[in-house]
């Protein structure tokens, strides 16, 4: 069975590029446009990861994450925070979050990928490497 990661980003197009990636790969994927609807849905689904963008409506992904860590259903679920504008974040910042990594954007389809495996492993043996 295939990793289970969430997406964020009110940018469609990014989410689903990366989500065709990861699909492609075996994981199962679920869509977010904003960061209220991800800590819904990273509460309801469960993921390994979520993948967020750092400026997005109703709750910017610092926020979605903070609310993450307070929450029974997600406070160890692992955060990585795609930044386009190099947002620095504190290391107190981030303690008081599960971010576990910030990735610039813009990246490579394959940074992605090595910092996604970085944090929760590879994916399932045998899925498609393109």
């Amino acid at each position: 069975m295939g990793r289970k990661i969430l997406l964020a980003d009110d940018e469609a197009y990014v989410t689903s590029i990366i989500a065709h990636k990861l699909e492609k790969l075996g994981d199962e994927v679920v869509l977010a446009g904003d960061g209220q609807e991800a800590f819904e849905l990273a509460c309801q689904h469960r993921p390994q990861l979520v993948v967020t963008d750092f400026q997005m409506p109703v709750l910017s992904g610092y926020e979605m994450a903070l609310l993450m860590k307070r929450s029974p259903q997600t406070s160890e679920t692992p955060v990585l925070m795609l930044t386009a504008r190099g947002h620095l974040l504190s290391e107190d910042e981030l303690a008081r979050t599960n971010i576990r990594g910030l990735l610039p954007k813009p990246f490579s389809a394959k940074a992605l990928l090595a910092n996604i495996e970085k944090l929760i492993g590879p994916p399932a043996p045998g899925a498609c490497n393109e």
